[in-house]
């Protein structure tokens, strides 16, 4: 039987809480109660119900007078009708204060107002949680708050890690000096939350990741929704911020959040949408299906979402796979997701090698799952960027550019497939003119995609095509605006127009979001450099962890600030540390101590090696003393640049 903890005394309104519990979370509640009560304010205990009274009527009779409902969320309540039951009672009369004592979140239906988290300090009076519980019930109670310590760090989950760039851990207290708010949201924008694992089992955290993104880009696809990338759904998901808050922050009028339970072979789904004016559930459903009708339950959720966000969308349920790139096989889809699991995980080469051999087995599952086709082939291409050596690295790039057209002939309209391929081309194997196509269909399939406009942006502001290359940026930022990864891209696109402030400006935005962001403090030393302040620069090279940013940038900062030797020794660094794999950067420091032939003998060997830092030929100022060069035009033209 669940409970509700509560101590006996007079039935009038504002002289007691009333806390609603699981039986197994009674030391959560006796600790709350003690609490309080060190606080002088009471609390009903069921435990004081007299012998031979009705014990439904007692609670029911407290629940109608107390001032306050204090639930504790947890797995064990959350399975309780009697405990959800109490909570909409709270709700009801605009009382509920919720509490987790294991990091469980509310169901749906009690998630508009902020759960605070518990589960820290363990069911004691002590626990500093609990005191912030307190202080929350005093101040709603309009007593004078107790003194409560404040947390040092915000609750955050697994899911603070963020694809396209990089793990962000987001610093919210810097977030709004960079983002407008309390502007009128488009009626069709949706942020789609990160669905919640209720089974128990973190090793399913994957399957309920999954299918949220799958979701989200389904979703983006439908040009009529302007749907918030994922970087910027999971981030403020993840500290559990109220519905109206993260509505707010991310600029959108709705949020689509769920929740998955597996058991059995069966798959249970719910999921709502709330008004993000106001924290309300404006529609929901739950879908119930064997595993092996994920794929159909995924197109159902989202049709069902879409209509329900615009009531007069028409068109078929379904999404053509040409379009979707995805596969009627269940076993092969959830492959591709424990992939996409490994390699969004960015930890090391050895996750990016295991992403490699799920999406294979993936596509021997079914090889013409498009979906699995380009992110392989982005797996290979990312492998041979950053790990391999060259022969390895141009079979790598040779491969990838095949997985990529394999997903265009299986899904012509998958946006994904055509970005895959035009990464391939352009930084595999360095033909500027081949992937000019595959971008452009990229972004017409693909407009909604955050990760596909950034890609874009990034091809055309190589290729000096400013006018281009912002537009496709920024509407990349509107959609996802809490990924760094993006502000470290239009940094890199001002830098590339000799916007240098700006370029600044921006990679100190990727920071406020993403304080270790590798790259941004390497792209400030960079724009220093070219603003005259080499002794800035260094400073920023000092805290720039890529090594390939880092030692060119410490050596060029060093010899414009007089100190030879200095430029010396980090240029000898360099080729010891990074060997082949840094010709690239070799030039930029040669170019800039007026070495011209060394500086252009390493362009060519960078050339003969498929070294994609060549991306940055056309649009790097470090090269700028070699631009006149004949030797220097005819690379210009063997990669097809000009």
């Amino acid at each position: 039987m669940e409970n509700s903890a509560r101590n006996d005394g007079e039935q009038s309104r504002a002289n007691y809480v009333f806390v609603s519990y699981a039986r197994a979370d009674e030391p959560w509640a006796r600790a709350l109660i003690e609490a309080l009560e060190k606080a002088g304010i009471r609390a009903w205990w069921d435990g004081l119900i007299p012998g031979g009274k009705r014990f439904g009527g007692q609670i029911a009779e407290a629940l109608d007078h107390a001032s306050a409902v204090i639930v504790l969320w947890s797995a064990n309540s959350l399975e309780s009708d009697w405990v959800k039951d109490e909570a909409s009672v709270g709700r009801e009369h605009q009382s509920l204060v919720p509490l987790s004592v294991d990091g469980s979140r509310p169901p749906l239906g009690f998630r508009q107002i902020q759960c605070i988290e518990i589960s820290d300090g363990g069911p004691r009076a002590s626990n500093p949680g609990i005191a912030r519980a307190v202080a929350a019930v005093a101040e709603l109670l309009g007593h004078e708050p107790p003194a409560v310590a404040k947390p040092v760090h915000s609750v955050v989950d697994r899911r603070t890690a963020l694809i396209a760039g990089g793990a962000a851990v987001l610093a919210l207290g810097g977030y709004g000096a960079w983002r407008m708010t309390g502007a009128e949201s488009d009626s069709s924008s949706v942020a789609v939350l990160p669905f919640d694992n209720l089974s128990g089992d973190p090793s399913q955290d994957y399957l309920s990741d999954g299918l949220s993104a799958e979701l989200r880009a389904r979703l983006a696809r439908d040009p009529a929704l302007q749907v918030v990338g994922q970087a910027s759904s999971t981030a403020l998901a993840a500290v559990k911020s109220p519905a109206e808050e993260i509505a707010r922050k991310l600029g959108v009028a709705n949020l689509l959040d769920g929740n998955i339970r597996i058991a059995g072979g069966e798959v249970r789904i719910a999921i709502e949408l709330i008004d993000g004016s106001n924290g309300f559930t404006t529609w929901s459903s739950s879908f119930n299906r064997p595993l092996t009708n994920l794929l159909q339950l995924q197109d159902e959720i989202a049709g069902a979402a879409a209509k329900a966000l615009l009531p007069r969308l028409t068109g078929p349920d379904g999404e053509r796979r040409e379009r979707s790139g995805g596969t009627r096989n269940a076993a092969a889809f959830d492959t591709f997701l424990r992939g996409k699991e490994a390699f969004e995980s960015q930890a090391d080469e050895a996750s990016d090698r295991a992403a490699l051999t799920l999406f294979r087995e993936a596509l021997a599952k079914d090889p013409s799952y498009a979906a699995a086709h380009a992110a392989l082939s982005r797996a290979l291409a990312v492998i041979a960027n950053q790990y391999a050596q060259a022969a390895e690295r141009r079979r790598l790039y040779d491969e990838a550019v095949s997985e990529a057209k394999a997903a265009i002939d299986n899904a012509p309209q998958f946006a994904e497939g055509h970005a895959a391929l035009g990464y391939a081309l352009f930084y595999g194997k360095l033909d500027i003119k081949a992937a000019d196509g595959p971008f452009e269909k990229a972004v017409e399939h693909g407009s909604g995609s955050a990760e596909v406009l950034n890609l874009y942006a990034l091809f055309r502001a190589r290729r000096k095509q400013f006018a281009k290359a912002m537009p496709a940026i920024d509407r990349a930022i509107t959609l996802d605006p809490l990924n760094p990864a993006l502000f470290k891209t239009k940094g890199r696109i001002h830098f590339a127009n000799g916007e240098y402030p700006a370029a600044i400006a921006a990679a100190q935005r990727a920071l406020v979001l993403n304080p270790s962001i590798s790259g941004a403090h390497g792209d400030i030393g960079n724009a220093q450099l070219m603003l005259g302040k080499p002794a800035e620069a260094l400073a920023e090279f000092r805290l720039e962890k890529a090594g390939l940013l880092a030692i060119p940038g410490e050596a060029i900062a060093a010899f414009k600030s007089g100190d030879g030797a200095r430029a010396q020794a980090a240029l000898r660094r360099l080729v010891v540390e990074e060997g082949d794999n840094g010709l690239y950067q070799q030039a930029q420091v040669l170019a800039q101590i007026g070495r011209t032939d060394d500086a252009l003998g390493a362009l060519d060997r960078a050339l003969a090696e498929q070294d994609s830092g060549l991306v940055y030929l056309f649009s790097d100022p470090f090269l700028d003393p070699l631009r006149d060069h004949p030797r220097f035009k005819s690379l210009l033209g063997r990669t097809h640049f000009v």
